[in-house]
């Protein structure tokens, strides 16, 4: 039996290795390609990290949801010998608790978490925002917060139909992004 699994186990790494390396010789059409581009574009939004390397403050993905670690209780090893993370946290855009339990050696994971700052440069009467960057780039997908539940009000009364600078961070997590502070600037003149 020992010889036979060698065999096989010969043949297919002579099978592997007279494959040709550059698979990039096969054409397609431009529509192909743009759809291979965009396969992996959620792959990045999030890492996986062992539950015991996770700290209050940091983030962690419970039910799906972004959120912001607030506390972590851990509990001593149990008959299966799993000690057992047990994380308090809140949800970065609503604001709404969440609670996890997980064993600290095993997985789990974390989302890659952004934060930029923008200048406003109109607001919509539906809320939306355009929003300008140092760098002089705009940005028209983000509307007016939601939670908290009186920003979207303060700051349109900040911004006063443009007589003021109003600057706000855009967090971003797992392809939502959404406004999370914002500071009306000195005008010096």
């Amino acid at each position: 039996a020992k010889s036979r699994r060698a065999n096989f186990v010969i043949h297919l790494t002579q099978l592997f290795l007279s494959r040709p390396l550059d698979t990039q010789s096969e054409t397609m059409s431009d529509s192909e390609q743009y759809a291979m581009e965009n396969v992996d574009a959620g792959a990045s939004e999030t890492i996986p990290m062992e539950a015991g390397q996770i700290k209050k403050g940091g983030y962690i993905m419970i039910k799906g949801k972004p959120c912001k670690v607030l506390n972590i209780s851990v509990s001593k090893t149990g008959k299966h010998g799993h000690a057992k993370c047990n994380f308090t946290a809140t949800d970065i855009f609503t604001g709404k608790k969440l609670e996890d339990m997980v064993p600290s050696t095993h997985g789990t994971t974390v989302p890659i978490v952004k934060r930029s700052e923008w200048e406003i440069i109109d607001i919509g009467e539906e809320g939306e925002l355009t929003l300008m960057d140092e760098g002089g780039n705009q940005k028209t997908d983000v509307n007016l917060p939601s939670y908290p539940e009186t920003m979207a009000q303060e700051i349109r009364d900040a911004w006063n139909d443009g007589e003021n600078q109003v600057s706000v961070t855009v967090q971003a997590a797992v392809g939502i992004e959404q406004v999370v502070a914002f500071k009306k600037e000195n005008n010096a003149a």
